[in-house]
């Protein structure tokens, strides 16, 4: 696993940027930490693919709620949509009440592609 820039940046955004092998597959990963949200770019095919954007529902159940909607591209992915769950789950998990934008530039969308990209963002978590 090589990373371009292992230590976040502080300004103006604090990011971290990695490139990894991933099934064979070139796969550049980008986190960005705002006040109110990640923003996390996984592309292999050099542009932003299908946008997702997820957050956790405030309200009275002790049970938290999830909501995941597609912003732009394919909405007939529901792998993709449970990436974003799943990310915003373990988010949650570790305290951070941030909403999350996920962009997946992919060339497969195979539950194990998927998988390795939610375990090397999870790796690399600004949260």
């Amino acid at each position: 696993m090589a990373s371009n820039n292992p230590h976040p940046t502080q300004f103006p955004v604090t990011e971290k940027s990695i490139s990894l092998d991933i099934k064979g597959t070139k796969t550049d990963i980008i986190i960005s930490k705002y006040t109110d949200s990640f923003l996390v770019m996984v592309t292999q095919i050099g542009s932003m693919g299908t946008i997702l954007h997820a957050r956790k529902e405030e309200g009275v159940s002790l049970d938290p709620t999830f909501n995941v909607s597609v912003i732009f591209g394919k909405r007939d992915e529901p792998l993709l949509v449970a990436c974003a769950r799943q990310m915003i789950e373990h988010m949650s998990h570790c305290g951070s009440s941030r909403a999350l934008i996920l962009s997946l530039g992919l060339k497969d969308h195979s539950q194990e592609i998927l998988k390795d990209i939610i375990s090397a963002v999870i790796e690399n978590r600004l949260w």
